[in-house]
């Protein structure tokens, strides 16, 4: 079994990704903005240290085999390494563009959920068809390729800004499933017909493909039924009062949230602001943070709770 040495500056690299986003996911922070910024760090460090970064965080195929599963962990690692300015530049702008709104759609934790095991799905999706290659794989790629394929297969009419490829580089707003069909044809032709450009197409089609089918398995939707008296009905939770958050409304933003709340009429909209509203206020008896479960929003420390 052979385990290859790492060098200092790239366990610093990857332990202050890491701490990014430990931190983010505990302070309920932005979990696109933190990977974004994760990158970034990494990205800076190899601008001074790339040989040793690309070589100890980049996954190589050949590490599947036994004899090199010491190396395993480096198909996360890769997800934080690029191979220049271009490269991370475009990755972040695509992540910000389709991260931010889908995980406003979804959540925090099941976003960076997702973002990770597409991520592992795309790499090793390539690596199924390059067994012996000790190349080093690095880049976000595959990871944001998935993202796009979940968010189209969740919520495939949502609109977002995004990238047109054409003489010059143009943003659109258009449709989630338009821009995952249009990425998924345009890697499968270069990985058709273009040869040499040093870019794991593969790894991509393998992203799409699998945030298809993970979008599957981890959102899978709860039906709501929007009422004229601000009522919702949910065949998970049954049917509870929108105006009952009045109580728990304790200044002018929340107040504009929950309005937000009463005029929305696209069911899985209005969901996902009720979670935001819910994780925006605070216990009116002791101001602490709130859960709410689809029937009670409550306190833990206090008890204080409000049935709908």
């Amino acid at each position: 079994m052979v385990i290859l040495p790492v060098s200092l500056i790239s366990v610093v690299a990857i332990t202050v990704a890491l701490l990014i986003l430990v931190i983010s996911y505990f302070k309920k922070l932005s979990m696109t903005l933190a990977l974004i910024i994760a990158n970034l760090f990494v990205f800076v460090l190899s601008v001074f240290y790339s040989n040793e970064i690309i070589s100890d965080l980049g996954f190589r195929p050949i590490y599947l085999f036994p004899d090199f599963i010491p190396q395993i962990y480096t198909l996360f690692t890769s997800m934080f390494v690029h191979g220049g300015f271009e490269h991370i530049l475009v990755n972040m702008i695509v992540l910000f563009l389709i991260g931010l709104p889908f995980e406003h759609r979804i959540g925090g934790k099941k976003f960076l959920l997702i973002y990770i095991l597409t991520g592992f799905s795309a790499t090793l999706f390539y690596s199924l068809f390059n067994l012996n290659s000790i190349i080093p794989l690095v880049g976000a790629s595959g990871a944001i390729f998935g993202i796009l394929g979940a968010f189209a297969a969740a919520y495939p009419t949502d609109k977002i800004i995004f990238p047109i490829p054409a003489f010059i580089m143009i943003l659109a707003r258009i449709p989630v499933w338009v821009a995952a069909v249009m990425f998924a044809a345009l890697e499968t032709f270069y990985f058709a017909f273009v040869v040499g450009d040093n870019i794991a197409h593969l790894a991509h089609i393998g992203g799409i493909i699998s945030g298809v089918v993970i979008s599957a398995i981890f959102l899978r939707k709860r039906k709501y039924k929007v009422k004229i008296d601000y009522k919702v009905e949910s065949e998970k939770t049954g049917e509870f009062d929108v105006s009952k958050l009045e109580i728990l409304v304790k200044n002018e933003e929340e107040r504009k949230i929950l309005d937000r709340i009463k005029q929305e009429r696209i069911p899985e909209i209005r969901e996902a602001w009720i979670d935001y509203f819910i994780k925006k206020t605070r216990c009116p008896n002791c101001n602490e943070k709130l859960s709410f479960d689809g029937k009670v929003v409550k306190c833990k420390k206090c008890g204080f709770r409000t049935n709908f």
